[in-house]
């Protein structure tokens, strides 16, 4: 009886022991937390650039390629960029603080790149409706004025947004123009900025295009005819409101293009 009593003590103990020597198995943290996007499409030409869209915006991200050789990531100016560098596959990784991760797959060819995606509205943002009723103003101001209405741009978005968050009171021209390129679209452009305070966020489009209809250089800028697409930003901190507008313009040229 007493060496039965002692097996089970025996069997408890080495159950018990093989319990806690059991690892905690930590959990990944979630892959689709963090968007990664390259405005130029997942497959890119050697040699060429693209700017890669990363959300929520208003984060700071480190970007990381599985393989540099075949496709390097810079940073100009808080923007990041793919560079193609010779024909392959390679992962781009975004991560923030949290460890919350996002991964992008580009492929590098010979072949000629696909043109730039223009969507029907504006990208996802933290402040959707803001940005929405901006651009549908601007084109309700260009139809009323004999211009065609533009589709929204996501890189031109991704570059309104970013310029916006800086905060900007006035115009800074080599960073605008490196956030552009930063974003992929190839081209030059027209920009608004505009900046307040003491406007609730549910009048804030509304007083940013009001801003610029009633100057005549900024309502010249909202009305150019030669424009393909639009995107805007709106950043609001301690009781002030920044919007940028960009238009694009396939025929002129950024001065800063690489």
């Amino acid at each position: 009886m007493k060496k039965a009593r002692l097996t089970v003590r025996l069997t408890a103990a080495m159950l018990t022991l093989s319990l806690l020597t059991i690892p905690a198995i930590a959990a990944d943290p979630p892959a689709s937390a963090v968007r990664v996007n390259s405005y130029k499409g997942n497959t890119l030409a050697v040699g060429e650039r693209s700017g890669l869209m990363i959300g929520p915006s208003g984060t700071e991200y480190t970007v990381t390629s599985s393989d540099p050789d075949t496709v390097a990531v810079e940073q100009i100016t808080g923007f990041w960029v793919a560079v193609a560098k010779s024909d392959g596959t390679a992962n781009i990784t975004a991560a923030n603080r949290a460890g919350e991760r996002g991964t992008l797959t580009l492929t590098v060819g010979s072949g000629a790149p696909a043109a730039p995606a223009v969507v029907d509205g504006p990208s996802p943002t933290e402040e959707p409706d803001v940005r929405q009723e901006l651009v549908r103003l601007i084109n309700q101001t260009r139809k009323a004025n004999g211009v065609a209405e533009l589709p929204v741009s996501e890189a031109l978005m991704t570059a309104a947004q970013a310029l916006s968050d800086q905060r900007y009171t006035w115009h800074h021209t080599k960073e605008e123009c490196e956030a552009v390129i930063a974003s992929g679209y190839p081209y030059g452009f027209g920009i608004n900025l505009t900046v307040f305070t003491g406007v609730a966020t549910e009048d804030a489009a509304q007083h940013a295009h009001d801003n610029w209809l009633n100057s005549p250089g900024h309502f010249e800028t909202m009305i150019k005819p030669d424009c393909d697409s639009i995107g805007v930003g709106v950043t609001e901190s301690g009781g002030v409101t920044y919007c940028f507008m960009i238009v694009g313009r396939p025929n002129t040229h950024n001065p800063y293009e690489p």
